[in-house]
């Protein structure tokens, strides 16, 4: 029987029994003749505040924390949006990396303007907290910024500080959710110790959260700030399952130097912790984050040590590069560069751990761990994860731990999640 003789007997039975031709028609206009209806397009908090035509704002004075990578679906700055509807704008708030998110990490900004007359204040200068007197000058303050998933990255620590002064303020404090752009990654890393908190681990979530924005603020009402008037404009058409470059017509901005895609902010919590060692976490070359090297390593050996953990979705390949800036400026360095071959498989925390293990290995005097490196622990949350690496103690043992300190975490966030 040819498939077509095959087609149309299938149509006309179901099981033993024959349909009649009438109901075969339609099963063939259903098949053929009627379109596929399209997944819901993703809209991100600002898409669907502009949807009510800014209703809740109406007649407020709003301040907006918020920079470069603060657009909308079709691309528009997010202060720009409200201003041509007539929203009444004071002022904006920037981030680490400032308001056009080009200067380097850990750098102080100060203030600027855009659009002529509307003032940018600074959120990483002479202090990392909102005014309490500024903020009595508004009605309402929104933060629409992208945060790429890991608790270290800092603007999840200006949300904290700006909930803590709205709180203070008697100010309502809104969040524009926006995807976490690594969600499909599972909760990983070490939870914060208590003492262990800095602006680069301000928020008790684990250190790859897989949480967005919004879901921490609800959080940080709970435990925190509870009577801070938080208000959330979800998400429409956003799931848990995507990596954000996966949504048709979503544009990624770079809110930062060295985040210029989705492809970074994957192997970013792999290699971060590299920044509070002696060796270059690829700043100032072509790669940042998704290569790794100094003057004293060995690129072939290195790969060598990390192909025989068998990390799942990753690669490595002996890589040269020499740096523009940052680390090592002009120096030649090996090392490896890691190429993600499948995305879901990849496990990042698992990934950064073993390239931390080989290197302590191969470079235990050189890499700089010590007895004391406040800023690692800061980063992990934790001294145990250094002192795991130090001891070289089995990767599955690290991984043991970082489960059984997210399995409480997890178990309580779970269910108060927004999306699913």
């Amino acid at each position: 029987m040819d498939i077509e003789s095959c087609f149309f007997s299938s149509c006309f039975h179901v099981g033993a029994k024959r349909l009649p031709f009438l109901s075969f028609l339609l099963i063939l206009c259903a098949l053929f003749f009627i379109a596929p209806v399209s997944a819901e397009p993703l809209l991100c908090g600002i898409d669907r505040l502009e949807a009510s035509q800014f209703h809740q704002l109406k007649g407020l004075k709003v301040g907006l924390i918020t920079n470069v990578a603060g657009i909308n679906r079709k691309g528009e700055p997010d202060y720009a949006v409200m201003l041509r509807r007539g929203v009444r704008l004071k002022f904006i708030m920037a981030p680490e990396h400032g308001f056009s998110a080009d200067i380097e990490a850990g750098k102080s900004v100060g203030g600027s303007v855009v659009h002529d007359t509307l003032p940018v204040f600074s959120l990483y200068g002479a202090s990392k907290k909102p005014d309490i007197k500024q903020l009595k000058s508004i009605d309402i303050l929104l933060f629409d910024l992208q945060d790429i998933g890991s608790r270290c990255y800092t603007y999840i620590s200006t949300m904290n500080n700006a909930m803590q002064a709205c709180e203070e303020a008697g100010v309502p404090f809104m969040v524009l959710d926006r995807p976490n752009p690594v969600i499909p990654f599972a909760p990983s890393g070490f939870m914060l110790a208590p003492g262990y908190e800095s602006f680069v681990g301000a928020v008790d979530i684990p250190f790859i959260h897989s949480m967005t924005v919004g879901e921490i603020a609800l959080l940080l009402k709970q435990e925190k700030y509870k009577r801070l008037d938080l208000r959330v404009i979800t998400m429409s058409g956003y799931t848990r399952a995507k990596f954000a470059d996966e949504y048709q017509g979503f544009r990624f901005i770079s809110p930062s130097p060295n985040i210029r895609s989705v492809d970074t902010a994957i192997v970013y919590p792999a290699v971060v912790f590299l920044e509070a060692t002696t060796v270059s976490e690829g700043r100032g070359t072509e790669a940042p984050f998704e290569q790794l090297g100094a003057p004293f390593i060995n690129g072939r050996e290195l790969a060598d040590i990390l192909r025989q953990h068998k990390l799942p979705g990753v690669v490595f390949d002996a890589v040269v590069f020499q740096p523009v800036s940052g680390k090592f400026k002009g120096e030649r360095c090996e090392g490896v560069k890691l190429a993600i071959t499948e995305r879901k498989a990849f496990i990042p925390f698992k990934t950064g751990a073993a390239i931390l293990l080989a290197l302590q290995h191969l470079y235990p005097e050189r890499v700089g761990l010590g007895k004391v490196n406040t800023f690692f622990d800061r980063l992990a949350g934790t001294p145990l994860f250094r002192e795991m690496i130090i001891k070289q103690a089995p990767l599955d043992d690290i991984m043991q731990e970082s489960r059984r300190e997210i399995e409480q975490f997890s178990r309580i966030t779970s269910a108060k999640l927004l999306y699913h």
